[in-house]
This record gives structure tokens, C-alpha cells and sequence, in this order.
């Protein structure tokens, strides 16, 4: 298994399409369905490496990216309605999540 680059709470920017947004989860290896990947991930980027939901800043929904298309960024909060959701606090560089109970 390969590890992530990236974790919960990061602020990464996609290198294709330019959007920021905080990662919201990590999962190991592509788990969506094949129809998805036929239909969405047109590079083909590789199942085995991790891939990351990713709250995207300034709109309402979520992506789901292999890490081959993120770069982590600096500080810079973004705006998303589901923050609260995943995360408690910013600390100036990233989100962190809520504490587990």
C-alpha cells in the first residue's frame, strides 16, 4: 500500500483545473465505482495510489482527484459550506478536524 501524500485537512490546489479546496478524506486506492472512473477520469491515473475528497473553495460540492493532480498549497482559508462538518478549527496552514470522542 502507498502512502498519502496529503492528509485530512490539507489545502491542495488541483495542477489541471486550478481550484483549491481541503482534503476531506483520503482513501488508500480508487473506491468508486469502474462506470465512474470510465466516465470521470478521463487521464486514466492509476487505482493503486491514494485518492482524496476534496471540498472545493467557493462552491458547494466535493471532488474526488488522484493525488497525481494535487499540490499542497500554503495557508489561505477556503469557503465551503460542509467546513464545519469535517473540520474544527484552520491553525494558519490547514484544517484540523474535529477532535475524536
Amino acid at each position: 500500500m502507498n502512502s498519502a501524500k496529503f492528509n485530512v485537512g490539507d489545502i491542495v490546489r488541483h495542477l489541471r483545473f486550478g481550484y483549491r479546496g481541503a482534503v476531506c478524506d483520503v482513501d488508500a486506492q480508487f473506491s468508486l465505482s469502474e462506470e465512474w472512473y470510465d466516465k470521470v477520469a478521463l487521464s486514466r491515473p492509476p487505482k493503486t495510489q491514494p485518492w482524496y475528497h476534496v471540498l472545493v473553495d467557493g462552491q458547494s460540492h466535493t471532488t474526488y482527484v488522484a493525488e497525481r493532480h494535487l499540490e499542497r498549497l500554503g495557508g489561505g482559508q477556503i469557503s465551503h459550506p460542509l467546513l464545519g462538518q469535517f473540520f474544527a478549527s484552520y491553525d494558519g496552514s490547514g484544517y484540523r478536524p474535529h477532535p475524536m470522542h
